[in-house]
């Protein structure tokens, strides 16, 4: 509604009253995610990565599912770092003989991320690992988000 040429605000939509259920849900559900986090954490340790390493070799390999090609730039958007936080990143994966660096085969201007074999391996056995442990937490996250209507999350 318009009064002179001054738009009045909508009226403040009602929230939807929270149960103790609903903290309940979401008290289980956090401690869930953060057990398989923990989990995946000290996968990576135990592998010799640090988590984010651990991350960015995921990010790799499928975190662009229609794409060939993954750049440094894509890999900072991808973990939400800064350009110049993921370059470091890359050198010590590098470093560590994990993944190459190299010219795009379609536009040899852009430098490319690629995994190594020793990449590949790590990042297999880390996978299967993460995959048991989030397969184990699957009937529990189904259990608390059984119920839960559009748009009460």
């Amino acid at each position: 509604m318009f009064i002179g040429m001054q738009q009045l605000p909508e009226p403040l939509l009602a929230e939807p009253r929270l149960t103790l259920a609903d903290y309940r849900r979401l008290a289980a559900f956090r401690l869930t995610l953060r057990r398989f986090m923990a989990r995946a954490e000290a996968n990576a340790r135990a592998a010799g990565l640090t988590a984010q390493q651990h991350q960015a070799l995921l990010s790799i390999k499928g975190g662009y599912p229609r794409r060939r090609e993954v750049t440094i730039g894509d890999l900072a958007e991808h973990l939400l770092l800064k350009n110049h936080s993921a370059v470091e990143l890359v050198g010590r994966l590098a470093k560590a003989g994990l993944v190459i660096r190299g010219p795009s085969p379609e536009d040899r201007r852009r430098i490319c991320l690629r995994i190594t074999e020793k990449g590949e391996r790590v990042l297999r056995r880390l996978s299967q690992s993460n995959l048991r442990e989030l397969r184990a937490a699957q009937a529990m996250m189904q259990t608390l988000l059984h119920g839960l209507g559009e748009g009460q999350f």
